[in-house]
């Protein structure tokens, strides 16, 4: 990637392509522009997960370990300042859905401070608002979710809803027509202080590694050599 704004590359930490894949989208029928991530200096990305095609990722976004953010159907992917993408997240699109937000388009857009937990599909096209928390191994596709939103675990949003802000949609339940989510609950407090504390946790976790891949991190991506690096930052925290 050209590192000609300093503010959007690839990210500190371990580069081998063993580790994580950050690279372009390939030229097809239907894309026929190959386009490079643009990711923040402090988001992390861990290790091999893969950032392909024309991703927007800001500040301090963090991707655990056996993520896949893949434009190279549907594009481009936008994802906050202060979002993360926990292990075995899936993001991908169709190639011919697409959002609008803020005048422009895009195959996903996930907003500031989001929390998308192990597992979850999160398919384009879809708007995911600040704040919203994705449970484990559910699903968003064809949606638009709302601010402060708390989709549970192993529930389905479809079918090309749009959800306000705010709502609870309960674990294992499928929200597939505008009916369905004009019944939704409100988020309760509970809900909201769970979201915050997974939001707080992952928020501490892109500078923590990245403290940690600068000095430690082997060139396979594992803390299995330069054992003495490690013993050393062990010993200063």
């Amino acid at each position: 990637m050209s590192e000609q704004d300093d503010t959007k590359c690839i990210p500190d930490g371990p580069s081998n392509a063993f580790v994580h894949f950050i690279g372009p989208n390939p030229i097809t029928s239907f894309n026929a522009v190959s386009k490079m991530p643009s990711i923040d200096r402090t988001a992390f990305i861990g290790p091999f997960s893969s950032v392909i095609g024309d991703v927007t990722m800001g500040a301090n976004v963090f991707v655990a370990p056996n993520v896949s953010i893949r434009a190279d159907e549907g594009t481009p992917f936008f994802i906050g300042c202060g979002s993360n993408l926990q292990d075995g997240v899936i993001l991908h699109g169709l190639k011919d859905g697409r959002v609008v937000v803020q005048g422009r388009e895009y195959s996903i857009y996930i907003d500031r401070n989001v929390s998308c937990a192990h597992g979850a599909i999160v398919h384009g096209p879809c708007r995911l608002g600040s704040g919203v928390f994705i449970g484990f191994h559910a699903i968003v596709f064809d949606a638009s979710i709302g601010d402060n939103c708390f989709v549970s675990t192993k529930a389905m949003v479809t079918g090309g809803v749009v959800v306000p802000p705010g709502r609870f949609v309960p674990p294992g339940v499928i929200i597939d027509t505008q009916q369905l989510v004009d019944a939704l609950p409100l988020v309760t407090d509970a809900q909201r202080g769970f979201a915050a504390e997974v939001l707080h946790v992952n928020q501490e976790f892109p500078k923590a590694y990245g403290k940690m891949t600068s000095s430690a991190v082997c060139s396979c991506g594992m803390f299995c050599s330069r054992q003495r690096d490690l013993r050393s930052y062990w010993k200063r925290n």
